[in-house]
């Protein structure tokens, strides 16, 4: 089984970074033997906020995130950066989750891949 950990920094729209890393994150996550986490720090913690509305035609980070997560990726998000940014809890995407600085270095350590966006 391959382990690949995705960690996210940049917000969810102004460049293409998130929206990248969450394409090939689900892209992945559908291939048999492999198993995805994705950790959102930084200005990344706002992909994971809950009730997104972007103009038509244009992607969502929030949906796109959806997709790994029912193909079996932990996606979690950075609680220091929420809290700096006035996220809450209740604010978070389903399939989403307050993580921390501790479950990322476990997370790293779990990896044989990580790829940062």
């Amino acid at each position: 089984m391959a382990k690949t950990l995705f960690i996210l920094n940049d917000a969810p729209y102004g460049t293409e970074r998130s929206y990248n890393a969450a394409r090939l994150a689900g892209s992945l996550s559908k291939r048999e033997g492999e198993e995805v986490k994705i950790f959102l720090i930084g200005d990344a913690a706002a992909c994971a906020k809950a009730h997104q509305k972007v103009p038509q035609g244009y992607y969502n980070l929030e949906v796109m995130l959806k997709g790994p997560a029912r193909h079996g990726a932990e996606i979690g998000v950075c609680g220091t950066c929420m809290d700096a940014r006035g996220i809450a809890d209740t604010e978070l995407a389903d399939g989403t989750k307050r993580s921390t600085l501790e479950e990322l270095t476990n997370w790293t350590q779990w990896a044989d891949k990580t790829l940062v966006f």
